[in-house]
């Protein structure tokens, strides 16, 4: 709704200073009309109802999200004049309400926003699409350099309770709200001010928008950051007596920067690839109704993005590389990023060597290139439809650890680890022998693990000392003074390590330059609030520091 970054320039619908009323808002929504996005959605509706005649009742689920409303509606940004009495642009935000005049109650800005939803919707609809569900804003903790609007938790709270919410219940009842729109690591914290009973927004809301990425970290995520938060918070909304239909979706997935094409590395590419389908089974077995990719289609760099924020997709326009495109220049004069990662490597491949790295030829032939992204969204988009269940499972060959490990072979398998970065959260599962599993103690008593990060460069990390007070587990850090030192001491076979075990000790992790404490501290198992969902009690707890004894780490 409005311009994203990944558009060739901002642009929105009601550009009229003090238009409360929009009696200027353009109903008929030309730019979308223009640029081909109305009539594309209108064919994929089509498409998917002909395919899927059996979901005929819904068609294509359209979901809207909000980058940024009109300058006029936005409070000034560090980067405007001193003294403006509104943002210059739709690029950046003010904190922590981008609107003039915040949310509350009287706010005029925060009353004519909703109302903008209101004709947006309206304007979809006169088209021949009928949006599934909105989200309040996309990205709301983020004040970015792109079209951007940040919010606190309690002042998208306001914006659902006084203004959003009423305005849809009387004008589109049957559109859904998803509030939050960000990462997963943070979905607790917004449940609790935005779905608590007694909070004024909670009977507007009908289900949870969440982003795959978590702080900092890179795109390479692989189900991993934020995947606890994510059971955490699925075993919240029982306890806050949420709805059983109430939605979580995951709004928006990307790997940057640029694309696997462009990158050149076909390890890269089919990695990009399998984090996704990793993270996506990880989500659905905490509890997730469904996922959405960023972009379908971008060009051979991740681009057009007005702001140089150059990102991957399922497949990408190569109109130069097309049969007849002689001509066609590479760089289409809308696409402002230039080349700050260098030309695309993937030009320099022939059509055949493009195929033989699984980039069909006979589309190249088009100007399409097709990704390794593509067939893994494809494959479980075509498999996993609405009404599917997630079955309770864990592949479990604890007792041997050779699903990555042959017998006899010392050497971890499974392939590199790209979870080897600082930030990831530690988690338990069943032996498996890969290299996620393979950990070095230390000269100085630290547990290290090695990997690499995307371009192939060599990454180790130890686990911290502490727990992190958003994910409220341990992470991984740098094997420096923020890394913790451990002793292993064996202890007494717990009850459950029978005759028939293989486990014959029982270890304590022990923390030895941790804070001062009255009694000894380990690392311990810290079980997800839901249970472990679709994985059951074995798979993802959290590893934590508690008190030492029964609750031990066991080798």
């Amino acid at each position: 709704m409005n311009s994203c970054d990944f558009c060739v320039a901002s642009y929105n619908f009601a550009d009229k200073d003090g238009d409360f009323g929009l009696e200027y808002f353009d109903n008929d929504v030309q730019h979308d009309q223009d640029c081909g996005m109305i009539e594309m959605m209108v064919k994929a509706d089509n498409i998917s109802r002909t395919a899927w005649p059996s979901e005929d009742d819904h068609g294509l689920r359209v979901v809207a999200s909000p980058w940024s409303p009109p300058p006029w509606m936005k409070a000034p940004t560090p980067d405007d004049a001193k003294g403006a009495e509104h943002a210059e642009n739709m690029t950046g935000s003010a904190t922590p309400s981008c609107l003039r005049e915040g949310t509350g109650v009287t706010s005029k800005y925060a009353e004519t926003w909703a109302l903008f939803f209101s004709k947006f919707i309206t304007a979809y609809k006169n088209l021949g699409i009928d949006l599934f569900a909105i989200t309040p804003q996309n990205e709301p903790e983020f004040p970015a350099p792109w079209d951007a609007c940040a919010y606190t938790a309690k002042v998208e709270r306001d914006f659902i309770a006084y203004h959003l919410g009423p305005m849809l219940n009387k004008s589109h009842p049957d559109v859904k709200i998803l509030m939050f729109d960000h990462n997963k690591d943070h979905a607790p914290i917004w449940a609790k001010t935005i779905l608590n009973q007694s909070s004024p927004s909670a009977p507007f809301v009908d289900g949870t928008a969440l982003h795959w990425y978590a702080g900092g970290m890179d795109r390479l995520l692989d189900g991993a950051v934020g995947s606890a938060n994510m059971h955490k918070f699925m075993s919240m909304l029982r306890t806050m007596n949420v709805s059983d239909d109430h939605l979580v979706l995951g709004s928006e997935a990307c790997h940057c920067p640029t694309t696997g094409y462009a990158g050149g590395d076909l390890k890269v590419a089919w990695a990009r690839a399998e984090r996704y389908a990793h993270t996506i089974l990880a989500d659905l077995a905490a509890g997730s109704n469904g996922w959405i990719e960023w972009n379908v289609l971008l060009d051979a760099i991740g681009g057009p993005n007005h702001l140089g924020n150059l990102c991957d997709s399922p497949l990408l326009a190569v109109p130069y590389r097309a049969k007849g495109g002689e001509g066609i220049p590479h760089t289409q004069k809308w696409e402002h990023a230039g080349h700050p990662f260098g030309l695309p490597v993937g030009d320099n491949f022939t059509r055949g060597e493009l195929n033989a790295r699984g980039n069909p030829a006979e589309y190249v032939d088009k100007g399409v290139v097709i990704q390794p992204i593509y067939f893994y969204m494809g494959h479980i988009s075509r498999h996993v439809r609405p009404g599917s269940r997630a079955v309770h499972a864990l592949v479990d060959t604890s007792s041997t650890g050779r699903t990555f490990r042959k017998e006899g072979q010392v050497v971890a398998g499974g392939g590199i680890n790209d979870n080897a970065r600082n930030g990831m959260e530690v988690t338990l599962w069943p032996c498996e022998g890969s290299t996620r599993q393979s950990w070095k103690l230390n000269g100085k008593g630290q547990l290290q693990v090695f990997g690499h990060d995307w371009l192939g460069k060599p990454t180790s990390s130890c686990v911290g000392k502490s727990s992190n007070n958003t994910f409220h587990g341990m992470l991984l850090t740098k094997c420096n003074k923020f890394a913790g030192s451990y002793d292993v001491v064996p202890v007494a076979a717990a009850e459950d390590l029978t005759e028939d075990s293989d486990i014959k000790t029982a270890i304590n992790l022990v923390l030895k330059n941790g804070p001062a404490q009255s009694s000894k501290r380990c690392l311990v198992a810290k079980p997800l609030g839901n249970g472990g969902g679709a994985y059951g009690p074995r798979g993802g707890a959290q590893v934590a520091i508690g008190k030492c004894g029964n609750e031990t780490v066991r080798s």
